[in-house]
C-alpha cells in the first residue's frame, strides 16, 4: 500500500507483456522473417531465449545477443512492428489511461526492449517520452539491425538497478512487471513493492519473489486505493456458466479480464449454494433453478444471465428483493423454434416419422393415407408473443388460416385472427402449437378437459414449457387417435445431464416426435444468445444499464465520462432521492448527471459526480435507511 502522499510515489513499469500483451522482438521476428523456411523453428527459438531470460534463467545482455542475432532484422522492418504494437496494448492499460495520462510525471517506463518501438506506443497513452527508458538499436551500413547501444546500463545484467539508482527519485518506488529483472529492482532495496504483472504471462519464478500478484492494472490500483477505470478489478469478479453455454459467451466474459468458471450440466440446489458463494454473476439456461434458499447464499451476486427466452426457473421476487438483476435473452432463438414448429407439423400431418421407422426395419409402405397437406388448414397459436407472430407470418406464406389466443391484447400481423377464448381457439385447429410463458398459473393448461374440446385428428405441438401440458391426459388422447400425432419439446422433468435417462409416458406412442428441448438449440441461435445475454450483463456491471432487465426498472445510461457513477438500488419506499441528494448538499458535491426509475417493488439511482469526494460520502450513501445495494463505477 502506498505510505506517502501521491506526489512522492513513483510507478516503474516494464513494456514487453506487461504494457503490451506480446514480447516485441518476438513480434518483430515474426515480420523479419516472413517467407524464411524455418520461420517457425527460429520463432520458437526466440521464444524460449525471451522466457529464459525473463526468468531468470540466462543473463539479460546474452538474451538480447542471441535474439537479435537471431532476428535478422531491418529498419525498415519497425513501422510495421510499431503498427502491429498499437494493437496489442494490454487491456487494463487501455482501461486505466486516463490514471497513466494524469500521474505521467510520476510514471516511468524501464525496459530492456528498445526505444524505437517503445515511445510511440507509450506515448499514445499519455506517458511522457523522457520518462521512457530501454535501449536502442545499433544498425550496419545497409539499416540491419546489428546490436544494442552496449554503453546503455539496460544492456547489462541488473541494468534496471542501475537505472533507476542513476535516477535517484526521491519517494516510494512501485514496480510493475513480468520479468525476473523487474523484481531485482525491489531487491536491491530501491522500491518499495514488486508487483508481478499476471495479464499476459504468467513467470512461477516471478511470482513467487512477488509482494503481490497483479492480475491487470486495475488489481494494482485498487490495491493501492488509486483511482481507476473499474469500482472492482475485474480479475476479482468471478463467473459462473452452467449448461455449456455457447463458448462465444466464455470468451466474451473472459475478455473483459474476468475470472470464469463454465459447467456442462445443470446443478441441483445444495450443489448451486456451494458453488455460488463469491460468485458475481451466474448464467444460467432453462434447467437450473434458482430459488430463494441458493439465492440466500449468494453473498457477492449481482446480477444473472438466462441464455434462454424463460425465467420462470428463477426466483424473481427475491432477487429484487436481494437487488439482483436478472436478464435474459427474449428474441435470440425465435426463428430457430419456428423452424422447428413448421418441420414438426409437415412431418406429423404426412406420416414421415412412422414411415421411417417402418423402412429403417425393411418394411415399404407407400401410401398416401393419412398424409395432408398443410396448405388451407387451421394452425392454432396458444400464445402470441415473439415466436407466435412469427410463427404466424410463415405459416401463412406456406398457405395455412393463422388463428390465436392471448390473455394480453395483441395486434395480429398479416391475416391472423384472434380468438376470444381458448376454448373457441380449440374447437376450430387443425393444428395447435403453444407458446405461453411458464409462469405457474400455466400449469396444466392444456389437460383432458382441452384435448375433448379438440378437433379428431389433430396436430399437437409443445415447444413451450414442459408443465404446461397434462402428460397423461396427451398420453390417452394419442393413444385413442384424438390426438393424430404431437410434437413435445419440453417436458415436466428434463433430464440433468445427457448421461441420464429420459423417462417419460410419451416413449414409443406412434407418430409422436420427441425432442430434447433443443427448440432454440441451433448454432445460429446458441451464438446469438451467446453475444446478447453477456452483453447485457456486461452493460450492467460496467455502465450500470438495466435495459432488457427482466426485474429491475428498465434505465439506458451513457457512458462514463470524467466522473464517478454512484448506484444506489432501494426498496422504493418515499424520500430516498431526497436522502441522496442531501448527502450530496452537505458535501458540496456537483452532480453532473443523474436518473431514477422505479418499479412497485425496488428504485434504482444512478448518480454521475465529479471525481473529488471523501469516503464519508460514499459511507453516508450506503447506510441511508431501505438501501438494498450500492456499488461505485470509475
Amino acid at each position: 500500500m502506498l505510505t506517502k502522499t501521491l506526489e512522492q510515489t513513483y510507478f516503474v513499469i516494464d513494456f514487453d507483456s506487461t504494457f503490451t500483451k506480446v514480447e516485441a522482438l518476438d513480434v518483430l521476428g515474426e515480420i523479419s522473417l516472413a517467407g524464411h523456411r524455418d520461420r517457425e523453428a527460429i520463432l520458437e527459438k526466440i521464444k524460449i531465449i525471451t522466457d529464459r531470460g525473463m526468468s531468470g534463467e540466462i543473463s539479460l545482455s546474452k538474451s538480447i545477443e542471441l535474439r537479435l542475432e537471431l532476428l535478422q532484422a531491418h529498419r525498415d522492418h519497425l513501422p510495421a512492428l510499431i503498427e502491429t504494437l498499437k494493437t496489442e496494448i494490454s487491456d487494463s492499460f487501455q482501461r486505466n489511461r486516463g490514471f497513466l495520462a494524469e500521474h505521467a510525471d510520476q510514471i516511468y517506463i524501464v525496459s530492456s526492449g528498445f526505444k524505437e518501438f517503445i515511445v510511440p506506443i507509450v506515448t499514445s497513452l499519455g506517458i511522457k517520452e523522457e520518462n521512457v527508458f530501454a535501449n536502442t538499436f545499433v544498425y550496419d551500413a545497409v539499416g540491419n539491425i546489428v546490436s544494442c547501444d552496449c554503453e546503455n546500463p539496460l544492456s547489462t545484467d541488473k541494468g534496471k538497478v542501475k537505472l533507476i539508482r542513476d535516477l535517484k527519485l526521491e519517494g516510494d518506488i512501485y514496480v510493475i512487471g513480468d520479468g525476473y529483472t523487474d523484481y531485482e529492482i525491489r531487491e536491491s532495496g530501491l522500491a518499495n513493492r514488486f508487483y508481478a504483472f499476471t495479464e499476459n504471462v504468467l513467470r512461477p519464478k516471478v511470482i513467487e519473489k512477488a509482494d503481490h500478484v497483479a492480475p491487470s492494472l486495475d488489481e494494482f490500483l485498487y490495491h493501492n486505493k488509486l483511482s481507476r477505470s473499474q469500482s472492482y478489478p475485474k480479475s476479482r469478479i468471478k463467473v459462473l456458466l452452467l449448461e455449456n453455454v455457447h463458448p462465444v459467451a466464455v470468451k466474451l466474459f473472459e475478455g473483459e479480464g474476468f475470472n470464469v468458471e463454465i459447467l456442462k450440466g445443470a446443478l441441483d440446489e445444495d450443489e448451486l449454494i456451494e458453488k455460488i458463494r463469491d460468485v458475481s454473476i451466474l448464467g444460467i439456461r432453462s434447467k437450473t433453478q434458482v430459488t430463494s434458499r441458493v439465492l440466500e447464499h449468494a453473498n457477492k451476486l449481482m446480477c444473472v444471465g438466462a441464455f434462454c427466452i424463460g425465467t420462470n426457473q428463477i426466483d424473481l421476487k427475491t432477487c429484487t428483493e436481494k437487488g439482483i438483476a436478472v436478464f435474459n435473452a427474449p428474441y435470440s432463438n425465435t426463428r430457430s423454434v419456428v423452424e422447428m414448429a413448421i418441420g414438426e407439423i409437415i412431418m406429423l400431418v404426412r406420416n414421415i416419422v412412422p414411415k421411417s421407422n417402418k423402412m429403417h426395419e425393411g418394411i415399404w409402405d407407400k401410401s398416401a393415407k393419412n398424409s395432408f397437406e398443410v396448405r388451407g388448414k387451421k394452425l392454432g397459436l396458444v400464445g402470441y408473443g415473439n415466436i407466435g407472430t412469427q410463427l404466424s407470418v410463415v405459416a401463412e406464406a406456406l398457405g395455412m388460416e393463422v388463428y390465436f389466443y392471448d390473455i394480453v391484447d395483441k395486434l395480429a400481423l398479416g391475416n391472423a385472427r384472434k380468438c376470444k377464448t381458448l376454448d373457441e381457439l380449440l374447437a376450430i385447429s387443425d393444428f395447435l402449437s403453444l407458446h405461453t410463458d411458464g409462469r405457474a398459473s400455466n400449469k396444466n393448461l392444456i389437460g383432458a378437459r382441452e384435448f375433448s374440446l379438440m378437433k379428431e385428428g389433430v396436430i399437437f405441438l409443445n415447444l413451450s414449457r414442459g408443465h404446461i401440458v397434462d402428460i397423461a391426459a396427451l398420453v390417452d388422447a394419442v393413444k385413442s387417435g384424438h390426438v393424430a400425432g404431437a410434437g413435445i419439446d419440453v417436458f415436466p422433468y428434463e433430464p440433468k445431464t445427457n448421461n441420464e435417462e429420459f423417462i417419460n409416458e410419451l416413449r414409443g406412442l406412434p407418430n409422436v416426435i420427441l425432442s430434447p428441448h433443443i427448440g432454440g438449440s441451433t448454432e445460429e441461435a446458441q451464438e446469438n444468445i451467446g453475444n446478447f445475454v453477456p452483453g447485457k450483463l456486461l452493460e450492467y456491471i460496467n455502465n450500470g444499464s438495466t435495459y432488457g432487465s427482466v426485474n429491475f426498472p428498465e434505465v439506458q445510461l451513457p457512458l462514463l465520462k470524467d466522473s464517478h457513477r454512484l448506484l444506489h438500488i432501494h426498496a422504493n419506499v418515499p424520500g430516498i432521492l431526497a436522502k441522496i441528494n442531501a448527502i450530496f448538499a452537505n458535501y458540496h458535491i456537483n452532480i453532473q448527471g443523474q436518473y431514477l426509475k422505479t418499479t412497485e417493488q425496488v428504485g434504482y439511482v444512478i448518480t454521475d459526480i465529479a471525481k473529488d469526494y471523501s469516503d464519508e460520502v460514499v459511507n453516508e450513501l450506503r447506510n441511508i435507511d431501505n438501501t438494498i445495494k450500492f456499488r461505485l463505477l470509475y
